[in-house]
């Protein structure tokens, strides 16, 4: 039986040895963010249509996640990993469909947060699979979620509809912004919160499907091919559609918004979250992956020069935050007394993904 001296030694390197990961995690969320920000400025200066730039990106990322992970070599993949991999390319389309529309549409801080939604797949997988003891506290989960949501579509984010700035606030120079903005509502948020559950589901769909790493890698190449090839009729119907109505469609040239959306937004972010989940057991739809994101946002906003409000922002994503915890919660008591009987360096760590049947998301 080791002493708790040891114990704690061996959890320390643990956490050393998983700095390196943690420091690539950041890194690629920052600059996946950043994609994002260069993304809706080029959509909103442009004027480009939103499926036929997504098309454009994805089309060369569907080329480099072949070359790199060459489905067609070696363990051939069965019929029950392809066919899910190829349904799964439609709702990877619809979900950039959707998350791009509510880009455009609600700006990227709450495009963004918006992705979190998904844990509500974590509410119902906890409703049908879950302890009746844990049910009540998903669903307040659910409520906090709802929330936070509430307080995004009210614009406590930015600084012209944050109730902490409009308290200071006495011209009427934005009495017209106000009305417009607040026109958004909730029903405004229904497009990006739709997109969050697609890509939950998506996700969830990949690691049910492949049972180890370079499986869910070769998978994901010929998961992203199809959802190119559903979004191409997609690109066409907009060129189509933007030429019938008396419109040139146009997708202007900017290196960096495509350079940035392919490499940081599509490929690599795919990597980085892998490594998350491998090795520092860190789902997306967690509240430290909503922490770092949070930050890198904060960043971004003062950077671009954003609508934008710091003590509103901190309340949604801690409300936020707290119905996410509630929403994926696990069985803590079962994995802590489990993590308890394991004392060596390997029983440490945990699994976060076989302790409950609820879904990581």
């Amino acid at each position: 039986m080791m002493s708790p001296k040891q114990i704690s030694d061996d959890r320390g390197s643990s956490h050393f040895r998983h700095t390196p990961f943690q420091i690539i995690h950041v890194t690629g969320n920052f600059f996946r963010i950043w994609s994002v920000y260069s993304m809706y400025r080029y959509l909103n200066q442009t004027g480009a249509p939103v499926v036929l730039f997504l098309f454009c990106c994805l089309l060369p990322s569907s080329f480099i996640f072949l070359i790199l992970q060459k489905p067609w070599k070696g363990r051939a993949l069965s019929n029950q990993q392809i066919v899910p991999s190829l349904i799964n390319g439609v709702i990877t389309a619809l979900y950039f469909v959707l998350w791009g529309k509510g880009l455009k549409s609600c700006g990227p801080l709450r495009a963004i947060l918006s992705e979190y939604s998904g844990a509500v797949l974590g509410v119902l997988s906890g409703v049908l699979y879950g302890r009746r003891g844990h049910v009540w506290k998903k669903v307040g989960g659910l409520v906090a979620m709802l929330v936070a949501l509430f307080f995004l579509s009210q614009g406590w984010a930015t600084s012209s509809l944050s109730p902490f700035y409009i308290l200071l606030r006495n011209s009427d120079t934005k009495e017209e912004e106000l009305v417009t903005e607040q026109a958004l509502g909730l029903m405004g948020m229904m497009i990006p919160v739709v997109a969050g559950i697609l890509s939950a589901l998506r996700r969830v769909i990949a690691r049910r499907v492949s049972l180890k790493n370079q499986q869910k890698k070769r998978l994901h190449a010929i998961t992203i091919t199809s959802a190119t090839c559903f979004l191409f009729p997609l690109a066409m119907w907009d060129l189509v559609t933007g030429s019938s109505s008396g419109k040139a469609v146009e997708l202007p040239f900017s290196a960096w918004a495509f350079l940035a959306t392919i490499v940081f937004g599509i490929i690599l972010i795919f990597y980085v979250d892998n490594i998350a989940e491998e090795r520092l057991h860190m789902v997306f739809s967690s509240p430290r992956h909503l922490m770092v994101a949070g930050a890198c946002i904060i960043v971004m906003e003062i950077a671009y020069e954003m609508d934008f409000s710091l003590p509103g922002f901190i309340v949604c994503c801690l409300v936020l935050g707290f119905g996410i915890y509630e929403a994926t919660s696990l069985e803590r008591s079962k994995k802590d007394s489990s993590i308890k009987s394991e004392d060596g360096p390997n029983g440490i760590l945990g699994n976060d993904f076989d302790t409950s049947p609820v879904l990581p998301i």
